[in-house]
């Protein structure tokens, strides 16, 4: 005969750390499942677990937040703008992933870099990075 599994019976602590260990996209999945882990998803230490491992460093000071929920879904909304401006740094909000966008001036290409035959800067101002974006002349 099959028994009903009661969660809510196990304490919350518990339910929290094993939904630290999905992705950020499951956490908000199993929220809908029951109060107890909606309750459990809304905990900080799961948060976290989707969260870079330095993080801290990437945050501005000037930056506040009140969850690491809210923190996680503004990395994953506003990409920020790291190394003196010549890379852009987000989360893809399903998975947590770290991304990556590279200003074309911290490429070093292999076709000399200053030859106008292959190469050409062209300035967009409302580009993210500070530096222009390269145009290849080539494809």
């Amino acid at each position: 005969m099959c028994g009903t599994l009661d969660l809510s019976a196990h304490p919350l602590d518990c339910i929290t750390l094993i939904i630290s260990f999905t992705s950020p996209r499951d956490a908000c999945r199993l929220s809908l499942v029951s109060t107890a882990f909606n309750s459990a998803t809304e905990s900080d230490a799961v948060w976290e677990s989707f969260l870079p491992s330095q993080y801290q460093a990437l945050i501005p000071s000037s930056l506040s937040f009140s969850s690491k929920k809210q923190l996680y879904l503004s990395l994953c909304e506003n990409p920020l703008l790291i190394e003196a401006g010549r890379k852009s740094f987000w989360l893809e909000r399903g998975s947590g992933k770290k991304c990556y966008m590279l200003s074309p001036r911290d490429l070093t290409i292999i076709w000399s870099v200053d030859t106008p035959w292959y190469w050409r800067w062209v300035s967009i101002p409302e580009a993210r990075l500070f530096s222009p974006p390269c145009h290849a002349d080539w494809v």
